[in-house]
């Protein structure tokens, strides 16, 4: 039997995806955007519609980042309107399980779960820079080797709250947090909201092997998904779930074009706009920590060591060993012979599907059936209507395979992902 495929719709905010400048491209922020992709998406028969989050925002060299001038507002607000004018669709929201509690963020999804009728998610992410403290009372207080343990912690108090419902106290004693009180909301349609972590590390891994329904990546081959996939796959049977349990779902782009050649010569172009002048010497910067102003992008890459641990660009997380990846930028800009801009565009890029339709298709349906992925993420470059060629020419393409679905057969985000409804466990 093909193995089906799962798809979701990343709304194309402030990310280094994002194309300002097409004339195509509009509001960031008004309804108008969110509500044109999520009915495109619902359109297309997908599982959710996902919105990122960010408790401040970004800046370098002391400057709001470009990519957040826009602002960033409060996912589950919006996802709550969309939930009135979609029927189907799931609604993933992102809410950073450092700088929340348990009690408000559970109450928040089981609210959402029951206005839309069972199809909420929660995005799990945690932070640990002192500059996203700043916003809160505690600041940044948490260490990073405690980021996962509050989280997990975190998840596990919401799951009570939301088993006790408005008929049963919650009492908790942890590390983290001391509970005891009573919810306010009834158990949510879906027993729990989806929960969805992303993340490569071997924290990452281990916390969605024991924690999480959905895994959000990224891999760059169909080798290297099929590593992470046999991984983190492999860890469930220690948290006694099974492979099922577990969606695993990389963040892909996709340029189509009527041949081969057209399509790549669209993503060329894309990339291009995606990484501007400008963009490739702040990009370099964030690896490099230092200001390199008045490099020309044009021109060669710094022949200056990184900075680790740099407080040049704050609010984002560093790319890992800063001197490990310069090594390997200058290796690919000598052996190609690349520019600053050129080496950012090829190094930076987000997993790619290119080509026609049909050879889309058979890629996306390709990774599925090798057991690289359970289904994607897609982030266009566009907002909003980044996301209507593919559903207007590749979804019917999978149909014909039978490798996607032809109608919604059920009512919640539970069962679009062919997840179980969790039993209801009530605390002592």
């Amino acid at each position: 039997m093909t193995r089906q495929i799962h798809l979701a719709a990343h709304f194309p905010g402030v990310n280094n995806t994002t194309v300002w400048a097409d004339p195509r491209s509009k509001s960031q922020i008004d309804f108008a955007s969110f509500e044109h992709l999520a009915r495109t998406a619902e359109r297309g028969l997908f599982d959710f519609f996902f919105l990122a989050e960010g408790l401040r925002l970004r800046e370098q060299r002391g400057r709001i980042h470009d990519l957040d001038v826009v602002g960033r507002p409060e996912s589950i607000t919006v996802l709550n309107a969309l939930a009135a004018v979609t029927r189907n669709l799931g609604l993933a929201a992102t809410v950073n399980a450092t700088f929340n509690e348990p009690f408000d963020t559970a109450r928040r999804f089981a609210t959402l779960d029951h206005l839309s009728g069972g199809r909420a998610a929660w995005n799990v992410v945690t932070s640990s820079d002192a500059f996203t403290g700043e916003n809160f009372r505690r600041g940044g207080y948490l260490d990073r080797a405690d980021r996962y343990t509050r989280a997990a912690e975190f998840v596990a108090v919401a799951r009570e709250f939301w088993d006790a419902g408005t008929d049963h106290p919650v009492h908790h004693q942890g590390r983290h947090f001391t509970v005891e009180g009573d919810f306010t909301v009834p158990r949510p349609p879906q027993g729990h909201p989806v929960v969805i972590q992303a993340g490569d590390s071997a924290e990452g891994r281990e916390f969605a092997a024991s924690t999480a329904d959905v895994i959000f990546t990224r891999h760059g081959t169909l080798e290297a998904g099929q590593a992470f996939y046999a991984d983190v796959k492999a860890r469930l049977a220690a948290y006694g779930r099974e492979p099922d349990d577990l969606k695993i779902m990389p963040g892909v782009t996709v340029v189509l074009g009527d041949t081969a050649a057209e399509a790549q010569e669209q993503a060329a172009e894309i990339r291009r706009q995606q990484v501007s002048p400008q963009t490739a010497i702040l990009a370099l910067e964030q690896v490099w920590g230092v200001d390199l102003s008045s490099y020309d992008p044009d021109g060669p890459l710094p022949d200056i060591d990184p900075v680790p641990d740099s407080a040049l660009s704050q609010g984002r997380t560093r790319r890992g060993d800063v001197l490990e990846i310069a090594e390997k930028w200058r290796a690919l800009s000598r052996a190609k012979g690349l520019s600053i801009r050129q080496t950012v565009i090829e190094t930076t890029g987000r997993q790619s599907f290119i080509g026609t339709p049909e050879a889309v298709a058979a890629e996306l349906d390709a990774f599925v059936a090798g057991r690289a992925a359970d289904g994607f993420i897609l982030v266009p470059h566009l907002t909003p209507g980044g996301l209507d060629a593919f559903v207007d020419r590749v979804v019917p393409l999978l149909q014909e395979r039978g490798a996607f679905r032809t109608e919604y057969t059920g009512s919640t985000l539970r069962s679009h992902l062919g997840l179980r409804t969790p039993e209801r466990t009530l605390t002592a």
